[in-house]
């Protein structure tokens, strides 16, 4: 097994110390292994010329006492890097979300309210309208004397709402070593008051404001938007007791097992099934889909969503944290604190200029012995402009998506997203409905008949939990068959299922499971060639060692999967690959009907996530989609995972980078096109804030531009390009 980059950096294996007979060897993989370490204990004392092993979860090392005769140092770590391996998955999952939860409580150290900002805002408003009002011109010398410069009006209420300002730029000189934007912000005002402008340092602060309410504000509205969208709602709920009565509880009340009762009009609390009844539910919440759909008993509904009509009851089967709302309310919060590499790099891009900003004005200054000239190159800076305006489009990019039904991780996807040439998709469930239905039974010879066959598949498949079993079991039902006892069904995975029925031993399964089993195929490759041209999957039932007959089973393509490809490949996806477990007759029909450019035939789970890591040796950026368990692998090891559809797996969307809620393949285009989208606006932002800011600083230098319009330039377009990203708050991915 071959792994990204990522993760061979978090499972290496480092040999730390060695002596004779004894070694040290460093994994970080261990730290997220707390439930496994007896497991890789015991795999290493297995290992022959192994005597001790000792792991410190703490400091990620294995110390471990060998027979030199036996095994070296080399061998060792290859069996530890072996047998950490096999917990890839999780330890990749846990570093990622340790990584994000650091994020996050930094982010959440440094935010501001939008309201506090506000309140800033109108005094700093108050205030300059009072300057004006009291000198009748803006910019005029203040007093003479220092000290009073600091004590009038203006400059008291600039200093006292540039404290966080002030604070923040302070603590990045202590703290860093470096200055930041508020340190270059905190220059500007001091200079602005030393010098006897006091009112420009409260347009400084006014405008600088207005930008970090805008950003803040855009933040704060994606947050609520999400959980105004996805919040249960419900302090109380009906709970059914054991005598039939319905009592009125608080949601914190309740628990796995527990029924209530949800009447028109109120929202489901709970994750479960419908035990009585039956009723219209908005599912917006959770699908993105506004048409309520009519759901009866037996069937799965969802914290969040909205009875429309109807009484039901409900047994829980998550509640509280656990739901499906809350999981995607977390998610979508945490999403918002993944940086993307753009983003990083408008960090770094921004905090480098801010030393350019006070060398220029030393500059200017020494050359001109002017300080108004000297003071408008600490006000123009880059860094507001561009780092708060990306921010921006991929916070509002993020909550866009959420609302229509697309959950990303974090914005880091969103950039990877609009670089990405290659889409790798699995059959089942993603380019097909993923409900499979028996279209063709035909008998290898005339001593059996239709009947007969479809008793015996759904004798050996009635335990089975497998799509095509319940094809084959449905079609049987269908028919009213009487389904034949059997004993205990052997199932060999990723081949078929055995089981006697009526004292014969009868096998389902794939054609690799028959030519396992020396069974003869030669009768019916005609028909298998035929069925499988349609695009039908191919099951094979034996007796004994005979071929008994085959049954075609078909999955009809989803809705809009050859629109989807089609827009893919106007977007710029140049590849387009369909995995299946299908034969290669079965593959090529399906490929040929969506026009993929190439397929993997009868592909088995633990390859899915081979032919990702193959084209990522090419140098192909991949996106994954998939939707079920056996995807996991793959979706985790793609540049982009996407876990699409209503067959989705809690496993599979929590190895996935994006989540599509909706079942409409029209989405994976639309995604991959929003984030293009966003890119582009992000650099359209960064052309306008490095050129009308460039502008700025010359004209400031030259003496052409004062101050007070030097403040209002670079304030404004900070305002504007902040302005821009936040359009994508507003970008309809359905579109056409």
């Amino acid at each position: 097994m071959q792994y990204g980059t990522e993760s061979k950096h978090i499972l290496a294996c480092t040999i730390r110390h060695n002596i004779e007979g004894r070694v040290r060897i460093h994994c970080k993989a261990l730290a997220y292994l707390d439930q496994e370490l007896s497991e890789v204990t015991q795999a290493l004392k297995n290992i022959n010329g192994i005597n001790t092993v000792a792991i410190t979860a703490l400091t990620t090392n294995l110390l471990i006492n060998y027979d030199e005769k036996t095994l070296t140092i080399y061998e060792i770590t290859d069996h530890v890097s072996s047998i950490i391996s096999k917990f890839a998955i999780k330890v990749y999952k846990e570093d990622r979300l340790r990584k994000n939860r650091e994020q996050v409580s930094e982010r959440n150290l440094n935010e501001e309210s939008p309201q506090d900002i506000l309140k800033r805002i109108i005094i700093s408003g108050v205030a300059l309208i009072f300057s004006w009002f009291k000198k009748g011109k803006t910019g005029a010398p203040g007093p003479e004397n220092l000290l009073s410069r600091f004590t009038n009006i203006q400059s008291i209420t600039s200093l006292s709402l540039s404290g966080p300002i002030l604070k923040n730029g302070l603590i990045s000189l202590i703290k860093d070593g470096r200055p930041n934007a508020d340190t270059l912000s905190s220059t500007a005002i001091i200079a602005s008051i030393v010098t006897g402008r006091a009112t420009s340092a409260l347009i400084i602060i006014l405008l600088a404001e207005i930008a970090e309410f805008l950003t803040a504000y855009s933040m704060d509205r994606t947050r609520k938007a999400i959980k105004t969208l996805l919040e249960v709602g419900e302090d109380y709920v009906w709970r059914l007791t054991e005598d039939g009565t319905q009592v009125r509880v608080p949601i914190e009340e309740l628990n796995v097992g527990d029924s209530i009762v949800v009447h028109t009009g109120e929202k489901i609390s709970v994750d479960g099934h419908i035990t009585e009844g039956s009723a219209v539910i908005d599912q917006s919440a959770i699908t993105g889909e506004y048409m309520p759909v009519k759901r009866k008993k037996g069937e799965a509904v969802f914290s969040g969503t909205v009875l429309r009509s109807g009484t039901i009851t409900v047994q829980a089967e998550r509640c509280g944290d656990e739901t499906a709302v809350a999981r995607i309310i977390k998610l979508v919060e945490e999403a918002s604190h993944r940086k993307a590499t753009i983003q990083a790099f408008a960090d770094k891009f921004s905090a480098q200029f801010i030393i350019v900003n006070f060398l220029l004005a030393l500059i200017v200054y020494m050359t001109t012995r002017s300080s108004t000239r000297a003071l408008n190159m600490l006000i123009i800076d880059y860094s507001c402009g561009v780092r708060l305006s990306t921010a921006t489009a991929l916070t509002a990019s993020i909550a866009s998506s959420a609302r229509q039904g697309v959950l990303i991780k974090g914005s880091n996807y969103i950039e990877q997203l609009a670089t990405v040439d290659t889409v790798v998709m699995d059959k089942t469930g993603t380019v097909t409905e993923g409900k499979p239905a028996v279209t063709t039974v035909y008998p290898s010879h005339s001593a059996i008949d239709n009947k007969q066959i479809l008793e015996l598949a759904a004798a050996v498949e009635e335990t089975s939990s497998h799509p095509l079993a319940h094809a084959i079991l449905n079609r049987a039902k269908k028919e009213r068959l009487s389904i034949p006892p059997h004993d205990k069904a052997e199932t060999i995975m990723a081949r078929g299922i055995k089981a006697v029925v009526r004292g014969q031993t009868i096998a389902v399964g794939s054609k690799r499971f028959m030519e396992d089993l020396k069974i003869d195929l030669h009768n019916v490759l005609t028909t298998v060639n035929r069925v499988a041209a349609r695009g039908e999957s191919v099951v094979y039932i034996a007796r004994g060692s005979e071929l008994v007959g085959i049954l075609g089973i078909q999955d009809n393509l989803k809705d809009n999967v050859k629109k989807s490809v089609n827009r893919l490949r106007q977007i710029g996806i140049d590849d387009i690959i369909l995995l299946t477990g299908d034969v290669e007759q079965q593959a090529e029909a399906i490929a040929d009907k969506i026009t993929a450019d190439r397929y993997h035939a009868e592909i088995l789970p633990e390859d899915k996530s081979e032919v990702v890591l193959q084209l990522q040796s090419l140098g192909y950026p991949v996106i994954m989609v998939g939707d079920g368990i056996n995807d996991a692998p793959a979706l985790a090891y793609a540049d982009v995972g996407i876990a699409m559809g209503s067959t989705r797996t809690d496993v599979a969307m929590e190895a996935a980078d994006i989540t599509i809620t909706k079942d409409n393949p029209l989405l994976i285009p639309a995604t991959i096109k929003m984030s293009k989208k966003t890119m582009a606006i992000i650099k359209q932002n960064f052309g306008i804030a490095i050129g009308v800011n460039t502008l700025g600083l010359i004209m400031g230098s030259m003496g052409i531009l004062p101050v007070f319009w030097g403040a209002v330039l670079h304030n404004t377009t900070t305002i504007a390009v902040v302005a821009n990203s936040a359009r994508m708050f507003f970008n309809d991915m359905e579109k056409k």
